[in-house]
């Protein structure tokens, strides 16, 4: 499993991929991810759910928001 790093939304609402973003490995060990594996390098990413895109922020607290 690979995630793109990067938050750039275009006015369509779809995700703009540049040439600095980077495929990332994530481990899965059954249907569990480590959040440190999710955030190591950004603190918020992009979720892509169908046509629809979520925001995953990690807070100054440690807490998780996700939106829409």
């Amino acid at each position: 499993m690979s995630a793109l790093s990067g938050d750039s939304i275009g006015a369509a609402g779809k995700q703009a991929v540049s040439a600095s973003d980077a495929a990332k490995s994530l481990i899965m060990r059954g249907n569990r991810l480590d959040s440190r594996e999710l955030f190591s390098t950004e603190r918020e990413i992009i979720i892509v759910h169908g046509e629809e895109h979520y925001r995953l922020r990690l807070t100054s607290q440690n807490k998780l928001i996700l939106t829409k």
